[in-house]
């Protein structure tokens, strides 16, 4: 018998050049151990309906299990004209069995099978990246508790905004990797409908029960639509779009840490072990870990695309373009878990330049916006009061001054209706002063910032 699972219909042979070029066993070897779990499965199930007794049913599972340990021990023999993993699997076991061998593919199709081969890994390195995920979370939280009573420039327009903790800088990227983790959530929800029994596109006229299946695999629920099964593939979109958004939130943090980085930020010191020299300057210690994440980011969020575009124009059922949707999906993966490999521990060896941020912190009036809270607080129209002190900023420049350095009667002024105006003023003046009027829900106060430190460390197990 032919060696192609398709081979019956066709009376001459496969030209070489079309067996190299339509193979995948070059891409979805990886799935062999997703491929022989799901079989053995389906094996059982079709013992339980009748279509396979007990005894060829545990001669399956068995010889699945000894092919499962020569794949892995790399005894196997990848041969591009027996085109995939499944195929790869199935003439090893019916090289052992014979005809036992051969009922193993009794209603079902490759068509269903690969979809759900795809879904169990899937799940599988779902789970491995939100445990990577969760890990460089606890690392933001442990540099936040590290350095929390330290305060520095935020930012916008990458100019100097107003003071805030460095634990309160931390914790933000803790929240977007927390919704990371509920975008890799919902993607696993959406992974975890069993396809298999679909068949080729239409379903099967025997005996089979799915949900046997579904209870062994450990899969929520049964796919509900024979045609729309081989096609599906949504999940994979799911799961590479949160990829993609961990990919930008990665790249963003990099390029932060980069320019923090630089001798003109000087706001922290990264590891050794996690940077590079020149080949030439002998003084460069080179970020290029973080240029790497940054720059990797790229491939994620192209794989992105390449799947939209795979997919946009395919008609119902299943089409050999999807073939390729593992190249797109492995890459994704791949990339992602190498960045969090190396990110979570170059955060817990970076350390903040605290006499560096100290000495420059009162540059930029940081404590301006609070002073113009502060005069709306006392009655003064937020337009008013945001006129008021853009003219004393420009007033401070001129000077070559601070806020807090004006004169007591320059203050006075702006609140003539307040005998403590001075006071009051002053109270809302000076970077650490105005880091401790914060008060709202969220904010960098500081005891908002320490109620979010209990909160994550409790949600992290730390």
């Amino acid at each position: 018998m032919s060696q192609k699972t398709w081979g019956g219909r066709f009376s001459g042979t496969t030209d070489a050049r079309v067996e190299a070029f339509t193979e995948s066993i070059s891409i979805d070897q990886r799935l062999y151990r997703q491929d022989i779990r799901a079989s053995q499965a389906h094996a059982r199930m079709l013992a339980a309906v009748g279509l396979l007794s007990t005894t060829e049913a545990e001669q399956i599972v068995q010889a699945l299990a000894e092919i499962e340990e020569e794949i892995a021990s790399g005894r196997m023999t990848w041969r591009t004209e027996l085109e995939d993993i499944h195929t790869h699997i199935e003439q090893a076991l019916i090289a052992r069995l014979g005809d036992v061998g051969r009922k193993l593919h009794t209603a079902r199709s490759r068509n269903d099978q690969v979809v759900t081969d795809v879904k169990l890994w899937v799940r599988e390195a779902i789970d491995e990246i939100d445990g990577k995920v969760a890990e460089l979370q606890r690392s933001f939280v442990q540099f936040a508790e590290r350095e929390q009573d330290v305060i520095v420039p935020g930012y916008t327009h990458l100019q100097r905004a107003q003071p805030v903790l460095a634990a309160h800088y931390a914790l933000a990227y803790v929240e977007k990797l927390q919704r990371d983790r509920e975008r890799l959530a919902q993607a696993r929800r959406h992974a975890d409908i069993l396809p298999l029994g679909a068949a080729a596109l239409a379903g099967t006229s025997l005996p089979i029960n799915r949900d046997l299946v579904r209870q062994e695999l450990s899969f929520s629920a049964l796919a509900g639509n024979s045609l729309d099964i081989s096609s599906d593939r949504d999940f994979v979109l799911d799961y590479v779009y949160a990829l993609a958004v961990i990919a930008l939130h990665l790249s963003g943090w990099a390029e932060e840490w980069i320019i923090w980085s630089t001798t003109e930020f000087s706001f922290i010191e990264l590891p050794d072990a996690f940077c590079t020299g020149s080949s030439i300057m002998p003084h460069k210690k080179n970020p290029d870990v973080l240029e790497l994440i940054r720059g990797k980011s790229a491939r994620v969020i192209s794989a992105l695309q390449q799947l939209f575009i795979l997919l946009k124009g395919l008609p119902l059922a299943y089409n050999r373009d999807l073939q390729e949707d593992k190249v797109a999906l492995f890459g994704a993966h791949d990339t992602i878990e190498a960045c969090l490999s190396v990110a979570a521990p170059l955060v817990q060896g970076s350390r903040l330049r605290r006499e560096t941020i100290a000495s420059r912190l009162d540059e930029g009036f940081l404590d301006a916006t609070t002073l113009m809270e502060g005069l709306v607080e006392a009655g003064m129209p937020l337009r008013a009061a945001h006129e008021v002190v853009g003219k004393l900023v420009r007033e401070c420049e001129q000077r070559h001054c601070r806020l807090a350095d004006l004169p007591d009667d320059v203050l006075a002024s702006l609140l003539p209706q307040r005998r403590d105006a001075v006071t009051f003023l002053r109270s809302r003046l000076g970077v650490r002063r105005a880091l401790a009027a914060f008060r709202s829900h969220a904010s960098t106060a500081p005891a908002e910032v320490q109620n979010q430190l209990r909160f994550w460390k409790q949600h992290l197990n730390m």
